[in-house]
């Protein structure tokens, strides 16, 4: 399977943002055959259990009806009294099926794509009106397989109808001497279990086909390399362009850290690699607070701001590595480095003292 407008293969396995993408224009792994075999088989059991209540009440409607046609005048005027009558008891009687149908419908569309509102499915498609196209749908591959699925349907159906219809051959003929009572049970019984065994093969049948669904979507959704990339960029966002951000990003935080030299006490330097800025205020601080610090041309910048507002510069080569090593921006100095940048801080305290 190649990729017709790049030539490349599509090799690799789509992500969640592609399967998003189709999800959102209805475009789901979803077998028509799993609701078609679960509202049978529902369908099938709620009859087979709720059977004592239908007959019950079907006799009943027939006693009732028979039994009062004497007294029951069928005139312009009480037409639409008896029909809403007997559309209410038909309901009450075929209620139980027919609720067991709506509910497991909706819970095996649930089961295979969730909830999903869209309205692309909906769109007018102009293509799917042109008869080239639907002559070529018609011969295509997905048509072919649903005629496979639809013939082999009927022969296994076929199959266990006959295999049934066979074994229940002895027990047709006494049913000449029998009432209608058990004739109906016998039929009834025969049916249930030709209805049940085909369920049961349906349903098989429909997990194998939502297997095949599910792989032919997963096919459908697999990407080129070329698209991997694309996706990438657009969701990461372009490389360069998130270069050139980090780029200004890390300019405007020296600029703020440039901006906070001038209020420092001391700046210890190693001596022209490295400068640290540094700041104590005993009563709002537990421990001197790195404001700057930089290496290079960053230390360069510190020392001039430092010498243009006139403070300090102390050479200290260990203390100035060890500062900048373990020490980030905005955080207070560790206890380990508490006795050394105090001697600085003394020493600096002693000068401003002598020139005052």
């Amino acid at each position: 399977m190649a990729d017709e407008s790049s030539g490349q293969e599509k090799s690799e396995a789509p992500t969640s943002r592609r399967i998003q993408e189709a999800r959102k224009k209805g475009d789901v792994a979803k077998s028509m055959e799993v609701p078609s075999a679960a509202v049978l088989l529902a369908g099938l059991l709620t009859l087979y259990y709720a059977s004592d209540f239908m007959l019950e009440h079907f006799l009943l409607l027939v006693r009732y009806y028979l039994g009062n046609l004497h007294s029951i005048a069928i005139t312009p005027s009480n037409m639409a009294t008896l029909t809403r009558e007997s559309m209410l008891q038909a309901g009450i009687l075929v209620t139980p099926v027919m609720g067991a149908i709506f509910i497991t419908a909706l819970l095996a569309n649930y089961a295979q794509v969730g909830v999903l509102f869209t309205t692309e499915k909906l769109t007018p498609k102009f293509d799917k009106i042109d008869p080239f196209q639907g002559f070529a749908r018609l011969f295509s591959k997905q048509a072919l397989a649903n005629v496979v699925k639809s013939v082999g349907k009927l022969l296994i159906i076929g199959y266990v109808s006959y295999s049934e219809m066979i074994k229940a051959l002895p027990g047709i003929l006494p049913l000449m001497d029998q009432e209608p009572l058990p004739i109906l049970a016998f039929m009834s019984k025969v049916a249930f279990w030709i209805f049940l065994k085909s369920a049961l093969i349906i349903t098989v049948l429909a997990a194998a086909d939502y297997a095949f669904q599910r792989w032919q979507f997963m096919e459908k959704m697999k990407m080129t390399k070329q698209e991997l990339k694309d996706e990438a960029k657009q969701t990461e966002g372009d490389p360069h362009v998130k270069g050139r951000i980090r780029a200004i990003q890390m300019q405007m935080a020296r600029q703020r850290m440039m901006a906070e030299v001038p209020k420092a006490d001391v700046v210890i330097t190693n001596p022209t690699h490295l400068a640290i800025a540094l700041r104590y205020d005993a009563q709002a601080m537990a421990a001197p607070l790195v404001l700057a610090k930089g290496a290079g041309l960053i230390a360069q910048k510190i020392r001039e701001i430092a010498a243009e507002h006139h403070i300090p510069l102390v050479e200290d080569k260990p203390l100035a590595q060890a500062l900048y090593k373990s020490v980030g921006l905005n955080e207070s100095i560790p206890e380990n480095l508490f006795q050394a940048v105090a001697e600085v801080l003394a020493y600096v305290y002693n000068i401003k003292q002598k020139r005052a």
